[in-house]
């Protein structure tokens, strides 16, 4: 990081997290195992997975994301079929290059079959690494989904008692569990503050803090937070005149921070989004009192972020989130920005857009890949669409 910049100012605080994003290597994460022995790290796929059992079993929660527009994938297009979306091939590639050599863990979330594949892939291609695909209930009721969740858990947190060598203990599960509260509290902290002032933080730097607390452990994340919020909140920056969107169906494989840019520089402000949720799946505090498995699996029923990636047992429910982000965030419209063959984001990209229509809410989609190199085509269209809403409103 450029010696100049200090992090009590919005430039300083970006410039560390855009130096975590740049970094395939991960050396930050090489850098937390290699200072102390016997530590671990376990690495993860988008969208979800319990961090607080990783937290607590003294191991790092490390976010794979893919490896963006950064990474030339060779030998991970041997490994699938070209009609899926890019995220599986460019993590393999970042596999078998060496990149996550230091990772000793993979758990592998239940988004969709790609994913489901990939973790049968990486316990083959990697025998000596933990891998889990990790799945979550399709029933809401408590003594139904909720307990198979809880066993879930049961079994992560036996797991990786088994591979630090010592049993995770219910306080160390509370200790984790309201770490991570403070985390999302400040999330939802800054993504309350850039609803009401985009201008101030905007979207780029945003997704750029939010994307360090994959790689960096909750307690220096929380600090990034705090000092990003605190900088933001004192600096004047110019304000535009933008009109304001909910970007969504971005939730598994990452769009490239330039199309994040673009849309800023369209004349759209982002003001909510569906963007790395595993930094706030979870919309309410985890109770820290009781059973810490009970706890996470009610929450996770009751308090967490709808997305295409997750099962709605309330069909009417079906696209209501997306109207609830527009309405709590002020926006005036709702761009769908979805991944090359995304089935989750895809299939369900109809239904959202139904209720749009119905609720009156204007809205665009196009799609992208995580290597996408022209932008032009989706200012241009974005442009457009911010250019039609002003003319819209103020009819």
């Amino acid at each position: 990081m450029d010696a100049s910049l200090n992090r009590t100012s919005t430039a300083g605080v970006v410039a560390r997290a855009q130096e975590l994003f740049d970094d395939l290597s991960f050396t930050a994460a090489r850098e937390w195992k290699a200072a102390k022995p016997g530590r671990k790290v376990v690495g993860y796929l988008p969208i979800y997975v319990p961090r607080e059992i990783i937290h607590a079993a003294d191991m790092l929660a490390l976010g794979i994301v893919g490896g963006g527009d950064q990474l030339e994938v060779i030998h991970g297009d041997a490994y699938y079929q070209s009609y899926i979306c890019r995220i599986p091939r460019s993590t393999i590639e970042l596999g078998v290059s060496g990149r996550l050599d230091f990772v000793d863990g993979m758990l592998f979330p239940s988004i969709c079959d790609v994913i489901r594949n990939l973790s049968g892939m990486w316990k083959m291609m990697f025998p000596g690494v933990y891998s889990r695909y990790f799945d979550v209930p399709q029933n809401y009721r408590d003594d139904v989904g909720g307990n198979y969740y809880v066993n879930e858990l049961a079994e992560l947190r036996h797991d990786l008692g088994e591979l630090r060598g010592a049993p995770i203990t219910d306080d160390e599960l509370r200790a984790s569990i309201a770490l991570y509260n403070e985390n999302r509290r400040l999330v939802r902290e800054l993504y309350a503050f850039r609803a009401q002032k985009p201008w101030q933080a905007p979207a780029a730097e945003v997704y750029l803090v939010l994307r360090a607390g994959l790689v960096l452990p909750v307690e220096e994340h929380s600090t990034l937070l705090r000092e990003y919020l605190a900088a933001a909140q004192a600096e004047e920056r110019p304000m535009r005149d933008n009109c304001k969107i909910v970007l969504t169906g971005s939730f598994c494989e990452q769009p490239p921070l330039n199309l994040i840019k673009s849309l800023e520089l369209s004349g759209c402000y982002v003001v909510d989004d569906d963007l790395l949720l595993v930094t706030r799946w979870l919309t309410a505090d985890v109770p820290v009192e009781g059973d810490p498995l009970q706890n996470l699996a009610s929450s996770f029923l009751h308090h967490s972020e709808s997305t295409a990636a997750k099962y709605e047992p309330d069909e009417k429910e079906k696209g209501q989130h997306l109207v609830r982000a527009v309405n709590r965030s002020g926006a005036e419209g709702v761009i769908f920005a979805a991944p090359s063959f995304c089935d989750p984001a895809l299939l369900d990209r109809p239904m959202l857009q139904h209720v749009l229509k119905d609720a009156g809410i204007p809205f665009i989609a196009f799609k992208y890949a995580e290597n996408s190199g022209q932008m032009q085509p989706i200012r241009e269209q974005a442009g457009t669409f911010a250019d039609s809403i002003k003319l819209w409103s103020g009819a």
